[in-house]
């Protein structure tokens, strides 16, 4: 990552991540905050490693991490993950040979350590423990909606059942797109 766009990213953040200092001890800036998140997010490496790499404790960066992950959503998801004009859409996506389509859907298995409560719910058809990712894009390829944190034993089907995009496809709100 560019150094312009972190500390665009960090800006963008800073509502949400900027802690005051207090006498026990100084906060982490919002820039070592997101260094933080963003290392461990990026890497296979532990908690305790990216807590070396960083000079801070393990829980520290769990909380980082958290801290970063809710300000993301809260703050910036709405940027990128957006629905745009549903007619231009569908008419991307027929001239891709695809007509009546407002968006492409795909589903992948993140693993994940077996979790002390309720495992089994966890382990997909694969054999391994695992939560689901599934993206919607549009025709260009831009994120409309993500649905991530469904056990891995939850069928793809059951999960795009839940997507508002979904219900409103049933409810007929997409109905004059179609041609």
């Amino acid at each position: 990552m560019r150094k312009g766009t972190f500390m665009e990213l960090c800006d963008l953040l800073s509502s949400a991540l900027k802690r005051m200092n207090t006498k026990m001890r100084a906060a982490l800036t919002v820039e070592k905050r997101v260094a933080i998140a963003l290392w461990k997010l990026a890497t296979p490496d532990s908690y305790r490693s990216v807590g070396n790499q960083f000079g801070v404790g393990k829980s520290t960066v769990g909380a980082a991490v958290m801290q970063v992950a809710h300000a993301i959503k809260d703050l910036l998801i709405s940027r990128v993950v957006t629905l745009g004009n549903v007619q231009v859409i569908v008419d991307g996506f027929a001239a891709m040979g695809f007509p009546n389509c407002c968006e492409a859907i795909d589903g992948t298995h993140i693993p994940i350590l077996a979790p002390e409560h309720q495992a089994g719910e966890y382990i997909n058809r694969k054999g391994y423990f695992s939560v689901v990712l599934q993206p919607l894009v549009d025709h260009k390829g831009h994120f409309t909606n993500i649905s991530v944190g469904w056990p891995g034993k939850v069928h793809d089907a059951r999960i795009s059942g839940t997507l508002v995009c979904f219900k409103n496809g049933r409810k007929g709100l997409y109905s004059q797109t179609r041609k």
